[in-house]
């Protein structure tokens, strides 16, 4: 027979997962801003990439206020951390729960990741690439 699960593990988990899949989509935005548009260039696509931010006005936004757009999300980003890895978690006792609480946890873990490589594109792509050019004299 299954057991109930606590309406209050439920809602904790929710509100986790809320905030997780929140921080994928910001961290998303600084690649759509920032890096995708100069790989594009960068590749001979400059057309596509004026024809998107000419389409999606919210796009021209972003790229605007990059700063921005990076510094909220990387204030997510240590944010999430921070509740991923924040030190005194414990998994309940029962069996099937604390099952439920580790995969939690992983996936946790491998949507912070991925944030994170997704956030560091957008900040080398928007933020260094034209820096260590100028240096490099390339």
């Amino acid at each position: 027979m299954a057991r109930a699960v606590p309406v209050v593990a439920k809602a904790d988990w929710q509100q986790a997962a809320t905030f997780r899949w929140l921080t994928l989509l910001v961290t998303s935005g600084t690649l759509l801003c920032c890096a995708l548009p100069i790989l594009l260039v960068s590749m001979g696509f400059g057309a596509v990439v004026a024809a998107a931010f000419y389409n999606l006005p919210g796009l021209m936004f972003l790229a605007e206020h990059k700063l921005w757009t990076l510094g909220i999300a990387g204030a997510l980003l240590l944010v999430l951390a921070w509740v991923v890895w924040r030190p005194g978690q414990t998994c309940p006792a029962d069996p099937a729960l604390a099952e439920l609480c580790q995969a939690s946890k992983r996936w946790n873990q491998r949507i912070l990741l991925l944030s994170s490589v997704i956030w560091m594109t957008g900040f080398f792509f928007s933020m260094l690439l034209l820096p260590l050019r100028r240096l490099l004299a390339v």
